[in-house]
């Protein structure tokens, strides 16, 4: 707006789409009692006067605020765990709850506005400055979840300690004996890959343990990427004896590879995850994996959430919770020269 530009008001719009005030502010506030072509009508409206609802008032008390959640991809493991900590503590507070798949379409954060959202987290989503920018220019508040770059300032995120538990995961193979181990991981510039890189490479410098290059596979945190990586490292003439995978899904392609080879874990090589989803529990065999408190962090997520959509200060951008090494049946020491070349 250009400076003294006279903000547009409701009694403006109301004009132009020839309703009530109360028509639109119900089209505002996300009521459901508007007839669809008056709904479409007066929201048309509203971005073409780019309106500016005014949804965070400190004075405002919001009984029960409605938080948009959005995740992209597959409801995979992770995200459906994630979920459940995001619902229980929405349940907790008196808080609603809408889950969507992120779309971006044109004015998507004044639509959600206009429905009634109070905050946006974020479930393996990515933002650009763009989205950003119209977040901001809404009012309304993003929290993200395990973020995938490093956060805007703007944006407030909720993590866990992924260098330490790539430290613990590869700590706990060298521990058995292996020397040579493997890391197949996700998207090489994701901040929790890259974390967990650091904390295997670690591991392995401390340990005076050989790294080779061929021996690091970023990508995607997918059971394909498992799947392919850890065909092509036992190819190797020197191929390893253990492998971390940089999720439980990856870890799944990693153990199929391996039985597809004839080979046997944890016989013949010695597989760990992270997250510990119950796709970890599940596995054949069990699996030793990395839990990432992903319950816990939805409702850290949750509460972020619900205090910046009350106008609240948040002391820190992000939250940071402890991770922890699951042993069960999928590693053990390495057997002599076992050929994992078979």
């Amino acid at each position: 707006m250009r400076p003294n530009a006279r903000r547009t008001t409701l009694a403006d719009i109301a004009q132009a789409a020839g309703v009530s005030v109360a028509t639109v502010s119900k089209v505002v506030n996300g009521r459901g009692d508007v007839a669809p072509h008056t709904r479409s009508r007066v929201q048309e409206l509203l971005h073409q006067h780019d309106y500016l609802a005014p949804v965070f008032r400190h004075t405002e008390v919001v009984e029960s605020p409605t938080i948009e959640v959005q995740f992209q991809g597959g409801l995979k493991s992770y995200v459906a765990e994630t979920l459940e900590g995001i619902i229980d503590s929405a349940a907790e507070s008196g808080a609603s709850v809408v889950i969507s798949k992120a779309s971006h379409a044109p004015h998507w954060a004044r639509d959600l506005v206009s429905a009634g959202r109070r905050a946006v987290i974020a479930v393996t989503s990515v933002y650009t400055t763009a989205h950003l920018n119209e977040l901001a220019r809404s009012g309304l508040p993003l929290v993200v979840l395990d973020p995938l770059h490093l956060p805007d300032s703007r944006v407030h995120s909720v993590g866990s300690t992924n260098f330490a538990g790539g430290l613990a995961a590869t700590r706990h193979l060298l521990s058995l004996g292996h020397r040579r181990v493997a890391y197949i991981g996700g998207p090489a510039m994701a901040v929790c890959n890259q974390a967990r890189t650091h904390g295997y490479r670690a591991a392995m410098e401390a340990e005076g343990a050989q790294v080779p290059d061929a021996y690091v596979r970023p990508g995607e945190f997918t059971y394909e990427t498992g799947l392919l990586g850890a065909t092509a490292l036992l190819g190797l003439q020197e191929p390893p004896t253990a492998i971390f995978a940089g999720n439980d899904e990856i870890a799944l392609g990693v153990i199929e590879a391996a039985r597809t080879r004839g080979l046997r874990v944890p016989e013949d090589l010695s597989v760990v995850g992270f997250d510990d989803t119950s796709l970890a529990q599940m596995a054949s065999p069990p699996l030793t994996t990395v839990r990432q408190p992903l319950r816990e962090m939805g409702g850290a997520a949750m509460r972020t959430a619900l205090r910046l959509a009350t106008g609240e200060k948040v002391e820190s951008h992000h939250i940071e919770l402890a991770t922890e090494l699951v042993v069960r049946a999928s590693t053990a020491p390495p057997r002599e020269e076992t050929s994992a070349r078979r």
